[in-house]
């Protein structure tokens, strides 16, 4: 191999010929937009679902091959560690029924992988991060098959030129050092999907970014990494540091890194997209035998496959995506922001906060993102992730008055945005009984101040007090929470 050809055997050309391609990809979407050609969709939904695997004493079980093959159906995936899977749920509109009938299919497609995984020693475990994985299971070697898995991994290990470092302090510090990337496969995530149109698509990712912190704070999951207490969502930091293309020295810099908040408020699709092309270097610079351009002048609607590929390795919060269904373009809202769990209730309870939320503040008459600093929507999501929902938040003051105030997360759920879900879930015509039903979730988690995170730290804190060290704790608490997501109440009605 020569010495200017990396790992994945690309070279300069090669990543020369996928930047001149992601230019003609976006003055392809320009003209796309221009000709108004995109799908005009009424609440077009979709949901996927990661989940970790785990044996009879909760640590992590590296078969999702083989409970794949096992299930043999499309709804499962591979995720990136041999000890997670994927559920794509098929997209619906969003009204009447559509929270119980997720919820529905949900409970079925996790019965089903619980059974065939029950003939691997495998169950699936619906959490952010699992919390007995001690770190030295997560090797090269436990990567799932698949050349995108290896190539994106040594693609960022290249970048880096080192090993990779974890370092986040929280309750407790963890510093460690990896080989791969695979400390990135410990997250797992709900992701929402949401069609919009070119013309509403910078209000509503501007109301998800807003949002962002509120669902962190009313839905954290994910308080313990490789043995250690941390933040209550701890994937945010974990995820930014397993995905770091960047070497240190480029960090301290302010080179932006690829999982990320963002830096600014946007007033059209195609800003997300050029900020792509400005600022991440392409990872996996692979080029399709479509010529957007050719096909666009054809009368044709390309697949803009490269930009598509690129977009995939950016790691923003709330994502831009293109895509194409029956020969028409469309645009969704991606909210990558939730962690997994902690019962198929809750994860609907948190698609009906969000869809509701993001329509209440798209619709408001003074939008919050006129009045909220960008930088303090960022700082807002921080003090999320470290605090749950006992953060604080800065928030436009109410009434006319100008600046911001200090306000608890659950008491600003409770004042101001639950109302303004309920009233963007009425406007998407959503049924009155899942409105109410899903939204009371959230309300609990409020006023009992009590979230994913919550119920597993103080679980983990009295079995150490009860003289359990602290791997004796960590099993324990996987077994007794699998118990309880089973019978799918509420995490805030769990007993401890």
């Amino acid at each position: 191999m020569g010495a200017d050809v990396d790992a994945g055997g690309f070279g300069p050309a090669d990543r020369q010929r996928f930047r001149d391609r992601l230019r003609d990809s976006q003055q392809a979407l320009e003209q796309l937009l221009a000709d108004g050609a995109f799908d005009r969709p009424r609440g077009l939904i979709g949901l996927e679902v990661e989940v970790s695997l785990a044996d009879a004493d909760g640590a992590p079980r590296m078969v999702n091959d083989e409970v794949l093959t096992g299930m043999a159906t499309s709804d499962f995936q591979s995720e990136l560690g041999k000890f997670t899977l994927e559920l794509n749920m098929a997209p619906r509109v969003l009204a009447g029924r559509v929270f119980d009938d997720l919820a529905e299919e949900m409970r079925i497609a996790f019965g089903y992988a619980d059974r065939v995984g029950a003939e691997f020693g495998a169950r699936p475990v619906l959490v952010g991060i699992l919390p007995t994985i001690t770190g030295d299971e997560l090797g090269r070697g436990n990567l799932s098959a698949g050349d995108r898995y290896t190539h994106l991994n040594d693609q960022i290990m290249g970048a880096r030129g080192e090993l990779l470092q974890i370092d986040i302090t929280g309750a407790e510090t963890l510093r460690r050092t990896f080989d791969s990337i695979a400390p990135e496969s410990a997250c797992t995530a709900v992701q929402f999907h949401l069609q919009v149109t070119p013309e509403r698509f910078a209000e509503v990712w501007n109301a998800a970014q807003v949002a962002s912190a509120a669902q962190i704070a009313v839905g954290a999951n994910s308080p313990f990494v490789f043995g250690h207490e941390l933040w209550h969502e701890s994937r945010a930091p974990l995820f930014l540091q397993a995905t770091d293309s960047r070497p240190p020295e480029l960090a301290a810099q302010g080179v932006r890194p690829r999982s990320w908040f963002g830096e600014r408020w946007i007033g059209s699709v195609t800003e997300l997209f050029e900020e792509n092309l400005r600022w991440f270097p392409a990872l996996l610079p692979v080029c399709e035998e479509e010529d957007p351009l050719a096909v666009l002048a054809a009368g044709g609607v390309p697949r803009l496959k490269e930009m598509v590929l690129h977009n995939g390795t950016v790691y923003r919060w709330n994502r831009p995506v293109y895509d194409v269904s029956d020969g028409v373009p469309h645009l969704r809202v991606e909210n990558r922001v939730l962690p997994t769990g902690p019962t198929v209730t809750d994860m609907i309870a948190n698609a009906a906060f969000y869809y509701g939320l993001v329509r209440g503040l798209a619709e408001q008459a003074e939008p919050v993102w006129n009045r909220l600093a960008f930088e303090d929507a960022a700082r807002n999501f921080e003090e999320a992730c470290r605090h749950g929902v006992d953060a604080s938040f800065r928030w436009p003051r109410r009434g006319r008055g100008q600046g911001s105030e200090e306000v608890g997360a659950a008491e600003l759920v409770l004042r101001d945005l639950l109302p303004l879900a309920a009233s963007g879930l009425d406007s998407w015509g959503v049924s009155a009984a899942d409105r109410d039903h899903y939204l009371a979730v959230i309300e609990g988690r409020c006023r009992r101040r009590i979230t994913g995170s919550g119920w597993q730290t103080r679980f983990y804190h009295r079995a150490r007090e009860a003289g359990a060290n602290r791997e004796a704790a960590l099993g324990h608490l996987v077994r007794r929470y699998c118990e309880l997501a089973r019978s799918d109440e509420p995490v805030h009605l769990w007993p401890l």
